[in-house]
């Protein structure tokens, strides 16, 4: 259960600042957190975004792990998962007219920018750990994440 004088103190803090959102999971409680009005979707729209979303009851640390159960017999034991340090919105690419960061097949290098990770109106650069090569891109350009969710399979470079 989550204390409300916990939740009020999260309120005075957001109109303190220039956070529009916050959202925070606590003891299995997700609480949501918006100076702005919700945003009106048509039917059909709030059932893509839905679809998107992993399960209520899914294992903690989002659809990466059934994600990953799925797929798990196909892929290499050697192969680096990167998967998504925060909830967001996922973009392969810096502008929508710009070309995508990595595509399947690609080289990369430790400290290479592989997607941008947008959460609260920031655009969050997300890294590669290591050397290797694409070998799977498991997300949609700008389909919304969860924390721990898959976002690439890469191989690491031999040597």
């Amino acid at each position: 259960m989550i204390d409300l004088n916990w939740i009020r103190s999260l309120i005075e803090l957001m109109r303190e600042s220039d956070i529009d959102t916050v959202e925070v999971s606590r003891f299995g409680t997700r609480v949501r957190v918006s100076k702005s009005p919700p945003v009106q979707m048509a039917a059909g729209e709030f059932a893509a975004v839905s679809a998107a979303l992993p399960a209520a009851g899914a294992a903690t640390g989002s659809g990466a792990a059934a994600a990953a159960e799925s797929t798990e017999a196909e892929v290499p034991s050697n192969w680096h998962e990167v998967t998504s340090p925060m909830v967001g919105t996922f973009y392969r690419a810096p502008a929508p007219d710009a070309p995508s960061y990595v595509e399947v097949g690609d080289s990369i290098g430790k400290g290479q920018t592989v997607c941008i990770l947008e959460a609260m109106k920031l655009m969050n650069e997300l890294e590669s750990e290591i050397d290797g090569t694409i070998r799977e891109i498991c997300v949609e350009n700008a389909e919304p994440v969860e924390y721990g969710q898959l976002l690439f399979l890469v191989e690491p470079s031999a040597g």
